[in-house]
């Protein structure tokens, strides 16, 4: 599988090459033993371990390309390769699936990049904070040109947090250390980062890298958002060649083990006799069946129309009316002549991955009363800003630079959301003004070429996230969709699924745990059985 092209992304599903549609018929009339609704990085860890384990797989994803959130194109120019939602994937570095390399996906092109300035955070009147990779004095001698009590606290924190982090919950909660960030973190990230920080720059760095988690710091229980800047000085790395090469590695290595992928085919129903799901239909009519399951990482808002309503019982469906939207994000995308620079005072300037902006700590209030009233306040909006090309040069054209600006905004303004079509132009053009006066080189000459997202975009372009949720729903109270749903032969992956959104990859593992589990085998036998076979990992 090659890296995704501006053309593949925005081409029709209906203008699937005959090549490919002729292969679709075939593979109608095949035999699988597992057929995925889907093609997200979740269900693509979920048929990689499948497939390991000498299951006959076919994933049917309704778009141009495979990914979900977790893809790659060049949506600007010829030679910008950039990611569409995901960037960093330090949750997906400390799970098993590459902490343990269970899939071995190095052999198949993926491999993680560690930068050393790991975020920056510029403030308009030339203050600044950098948080360096596993380097407590270095990040700790930029906040002391801002608070040098802040910058002993931070020293004096950081190593005693990392000790915490290690240990289990219940042996951290006995401590004094423990206990005292478990009655932080309860309360609001706001309150939080006022009580550990002294300055105004501690406290709106800490709130809005916070922020990156999809929780604003003034919720109650975002409290851990106080120490956020020590979380991400833990690394977040990020693939060579861009997001998209974890989903690229996958698939390779699922046909590698031959597998099945067809894109542009969006599954519309669920095929169900005997009260079994035996397989899916597709929106142009195809059907294809499975022998022992169909899995589905379709958002389960979607889902539920797509079988009975009889069938799913009571208690899933009263879960789903439940469920409730996070608050949606826009992603405005651009091609630069140059990568950005940040002033550094008194002389100087520095280069970073990322950029977390927000001037006033109480700024973070703004995104829940503009959710709740359907309004636009951005004189202050937190943004987060994703730069990886300066630390991967393989994405753009020698000298040249990429640009992603990420935030959150009302999806149903009072206008209605499709209002969001008329004034997505105006409010890029707001924010990507506001963000260039934060930076030494950049001005709207710098840009190339942009590609503008609206929460209603982000939703169009990918309906499991649904209301513009890029985790595809506010799962803080745990309103998980479950693995094994109630049709006999369905399950269910994804961020509907524990734990839930980001780059994790847990949620595949998880369910091809009790997929297997279902059918008699084991993870860790398929592993090792794979393991065996190629004389280790």
């Amino acid at each position: 599988m090659t890296p995704p092209t501006r053309r593949d992304f925005l081409r029709s599903a209906a203008l699937m090459p005959a090549a490919v549609a002729a292969f679709a018929r075939a593979a109608s009339t095949d035999r699988f033993d597992y057929v995925l609704a889907g093609a997200g990085h979740n269900s693509l860890i979920c048929a990689a371990y499948l497939a390991k384990a000498g299951q006959r797989v076919l994933l049917l994803e309704g778009r141009a390309m495979i990914g979900g959130g977790c893809k790659t194109a060049e949506i600007l120019l010829p030679g910008f390769k950039e990611d569409l939602c995901s960037s960093a994937h330090s949750v997906i570095a400390r799970t098993p699936i590459l902490r343990d390399n269970e899939l071995g996906l190095d052999h198949y092109g993926y491999e993680l990049l560690y930068p050393d300035v790991v975020l920056h955070y510029p403030f308009l009147d030339g203050a600044s904070l950098t948080a360096f990779h596993n380097d407590i004095e270095r990040t700790a001698a930029t906040i002391a040109r801002v608070s040098k009590t802040d910058a002993e606290t931070f020293r004096r924190l950081a190593p005693e947090r990392q000790r915490i982090k290690a240990m289990a919950p219940g042996d951290a909660a006995k401590t004094r250390s423990g206990l005292y960030f478990q009655r932080l973190a309860a309360l609001t990230g706001y309150a939080a980062a006022n009580q550990v920080w002294e300055s105004r720059y501690m406290r709106a760095a800490s709130l809005s890298g916070g922020r990156f988690f999809g929780t604003p710091g003034s919720d109650v229980g975002s409290g851990a958002q106080a120490f956020s800047m020590m979380d991400h000085m833990a690394g977040r790395p990020i693939p060579r060649g861009g997001s998209g090469m974890l989903t690229v590695a996958l698939g390779r290595l699922i046909e590698d083990h031959n597998g099945v992928i067809l894109t542009g085919k969006p599954v519309t129903r669920l095929l169900i006799e005997g009260g079994r799901c035996n397989g899916v239909e597709c929106l142009d009519g195809s059907q294809f069946r499975a022998e022992k399951g169909v899995v589905s990482t379709i958002h389960i808002k979607h889902l539920i129309d797509m079988a009975p309503r009889e069938l799913w019982g009571d208690a899933l469906l009263d879960g789903v009316e439940l469920m409730q939207p996070e608050l949606a994000m826009f992603q405005f995308h651009y091609a630069l002549s140059e990568a950005p620079r940040y002033p550094l005072a008194p002389s100087g300037s520095v280069s970073s991955c990322e950029a977390s902006i927000m001037q006033n700590p109480d700024s973070i209030f703004v995104l829940n009363s503009d959710d709740a009233r359907g309004e636009l306040h951005l004189e202050d909006c937190a943004l987060q800003v994703v730069h990886p090309a300066v630390f991967d040069a393989s994405r753009v054209p020698p000298g040249q630079g990429l640009l992603k600006i990420e935030g959150v905004a009302p999806y149903h303004l009072k206008e209605g959301p499709e209002h969001w079509d008329a004034i997505k132009e105006q409010v890029a053009d707001t924010i990507v003004t506001h963000y260039f006066k934060h930076t030494s080189n950049l001005s709207k000459g710098k840009i190339l070429a942009q590609f503008l997202l609206s929460p209603l975009d982000i939703e169009r372009m990918n309906p499991a996230m649904w209301r513009g949720s890029v985790h595809h729903f506010d799962n803080r109270w745990g309103n998980f969709a479950p693995y094994r749903m109630p049709i006999a032969g369905l399950y269910q992956t994804g961020a509907c699924t524990a734990p839930g959104g980001s780059i994790s990859g847990m949620p595949g593992r998880n369910a091809a745990a009790v997929i297997l589990q279902d059918d008699g085998k084991t993870l860790q036998q398929a592993i090792g059985a794979e393991s065996a076979k190629s004389g280790g990992l």
